[in-house]
């Protein structure tokens, strides 16, 4: 098989792609609205998930593979290499999950717990379970709120340590303080978001923002 070069022309480090197709931002703001139905918030997420996975994977490498269609034999554009990893931050990145999952049914699929304390805001792992030949894989990592940013760096971190070599993350907002601090502790990482949002309150929720992600997703509080 003969490698073919990425379809669109790699960057050493984009560090935040804001996705501004008009299917995302009108799905987004239907989201931002509090009186919306649970089932009508996850069926956004799984949505926005599927449209930010086309962002997310447009550069990917192809290669020629021989193949015979009903008419003729040729060489035709296949994933090169492992597929992805993906990995959900429990609990709300499983929001973006199933519809990544759409679009590339056959990712590995991985998971961080990390829940925020509610004092220091700093992350707190309970749970870490990755595949084995994760170096091997484009890992995304999805967390639909890039707050402080704490959380969505200490996934990172975890993720570098089991070996992945090339990291992506998905968020469907982002506050400025946070895309600040997940940057300087991850330069090399970028990060696709559907939206930059004003700033961070002083309970460090984004502002407009849409509330508690997990809470809308699950019916909880």
């Amino acid at each position: 098989m003969t490698e073919l070069p990425p379809h669109r022309s790699a960057t050493p480090s984009r560090r935040v792609v804001r996705v501004e197709h008009p299917l995302v931002q009108h799905k987004l703001s239907l989201m931002r609205r509090k009186e919306l139905s649970t089932a009508s918030f996850r069926r956004l997420a799984r949505e926005i998930g599927t449209l930010l996975a086309y962002e997310v994977t447009r550069d990917l490498p192809l290669e020629a593979e021989p193949i015979e269609t009903p008419l003729a034999a040729m060489e035709a554009p296949m994933l090169a290499g492992k597929k992805l990893c993906l990995v959900p931050v429990l609990r709300a990145g499983l929001g973006l999950l199933d519809g990544m999952l759409d679009l590339v049914p056959s990712a590995r699929v991985g998971h961080v717990g990390l829940f925020r304390d509610p004092h220091s805001l700093a992350a707190v792992e309970y749970y870490l379970k990755l595949p084995p030949d994760i170096a091997a894989r484009l890992v995304i990592v999805l967390d639909p709120m890039l707050a402080t940013g704490n959380t969505l760096a200490a996934a990172v971190s975890r993720v570098k340590e089991a070996g992945a070599l090339s990291i992506r993350c998905a968020c469907l907002l982002a506050a400025p303080e946070g895309l600040a601090r997940f940057h300087d502790e991850h330069p090399d990482v970028d990060v696709f978001v559907a939206a930059i949002d004003s700033h961070l309150d002083s309970h460090g929720y984004i502002v407009p923002g849409l509330g508690d992600a997990g809470d809308r997703l699950f019916g909880t509080r």
